[in-house]
């Protein structure tokens, strides 16, 4: 299973709205400065985010988007689900190998345990402690 850009950036969409939980609705338009994104593409990625009732507009000058629960209560499953379908590696049947079958199925369900158990509360903390993996070298 390979996740699109809509999964991606979706998953930054939410991203922000988590780190922003609780101040007030943010705007795509900064979210898509901030990360170099088209806001055009944003907004058709928050439709279906909105429609799934992970988030809720909010209109007005100072409108935007805010979380529809809180962060520690919405996963990247979720996120992922709405914007990619159902986790699936590959596509099969009752007809397939028994055994491929069951590799296929493990497969998904371990993927799907990843997601659903990643909230985007600790997504963000996990981003703030600084861990990834770019290296700075210094001549």
């Amino acid at each position: 299973m390979k996740i699109s850009t809509k999964g991606r950036y979706g998953l930054t969409i939410m991203m922000e709205l988590a780190a922003k939980f609780g101040e007030g609705p943010t705007s795509l338009k900064s979210i898509a400065e901030k990360h170099q994104l088209s806001e055009h593409y944003l907004e058709q990625l928050v439709a279906p985010l909105r429609n799934a009732g992970l988030v809720k507009s909010v209109r007005g000058a100072y409108g935007g988007y805010i979380l529809s629960k809180s962060p520690d209560q919405l996963t990247a499953g979720d996120v992922i689900r709405v914007l990619e379908g159902p986790i699936s590696p590959v596509d099969f049947t009752e007809e397939d190998d028994p055994a491929k079958r069951d590799l296929w199925m493990r497969i998904r369900d371990s993927i799907a345990e990843v997601l659903d158990s990643t909230t985007l509360a600790s997504l963000n903390m996990f981003k703030d402690e600084g861990k990834n993996d770019n290296y700075m070298f210094y001549i």
